[in-house]
């Protein structure tokens, strides 16, 4: 770890707690995640079972799920992801729908999005608050984009954040390292799937990972 990530603060350690934890999963689109979408990240098809398996525990037991997905007005004149990126999940086209791979149900939430982060611009803090949540649980794609900027904005905006590693992926393996060393040493905790698994269910603490000394 370097000097300056080192100058922290004593770790807190805290429970996943059913009533005050919710999952939120980002940008598991088609545009994303197919092979003929439109921004395609190689291999985001390996995430879906370690997903599964995190989504359907934390529903079991009583979690708030939420669905982040990116869905950008078609006939704006001036789209800021687009003056950087390709087009992509239109709102009128198929691109926007989550990957039928994974499950999402009928009572989920869903929140839609216009810029990297979940809480730019949109209702997501509010309905959080509304559901007494100060703990989240952040996973998808990709690391070092959408879900790093979500993750940002939820430490900024006073929730402990942790992110199973396995579960997300960045643009590459260099991105992915940086964006979860930054995570872990600025704006929550990083673990691995089967490590937040085994807490929900009870089994001991939560088990983070720590960058290198």
């Amino acid at each position: 770890m370097n000097v300056f990530s080192a100058a922290r603060s004593e770790q807190q350690n805290f429970s996943l707690r059913s009533d005050t934890t919710a999952v939120l999963i980002v940008d598991m689109l088609h545009d994303f995640c197919d092979p003929a979408g439109a921004m395609c990240l190689p291999g985001a098809e390996r995430l879906y079972p370690v997903q599964n398996d995190l989504i359907k525990s934390a529903r079991r037991s009583g979690m708030m799920i939420g669905w982040i997905v990116d869905a950008h007005r078609s006939g704006v004149r001036r789209d800021r992801e687009f003056l950087k990126r390709t087009p992509h999940c239109l709102d009128d086209t198929s691109g926007v729908n989550v990957v039928a791979q994974l499950d999402k149900q009928d009572d989920d939430f869903v929140f839609l999005k216009r810029r990297y982060s979940a809480f730019f611009g949109t209702d997501l803090d509010l309905t959080l608050r509304d559901n007494l949540i100060d703990t989240l649980i952040v996973f998808g794609v990709v690391t070092n984009i959408c879900v790093r900027s979500t993750v940002h904005d939820a430490f900024f905006n006073g929730y402990q954040v942790v992110v199973p590693s396995d579960a997300c992926a960045a643009t590459g393996p260099r991105e992915q390292e940086s964006s979860l060393y930054d995570i872990a040493t600025h704006f929550g905790v990083v673990a691995q799937s089967q490590d937040v698994l085994e807490h929900i269910a009870g089994k001991g603490p939560l088990k983070t990972w720590e960058p290198e000394e």
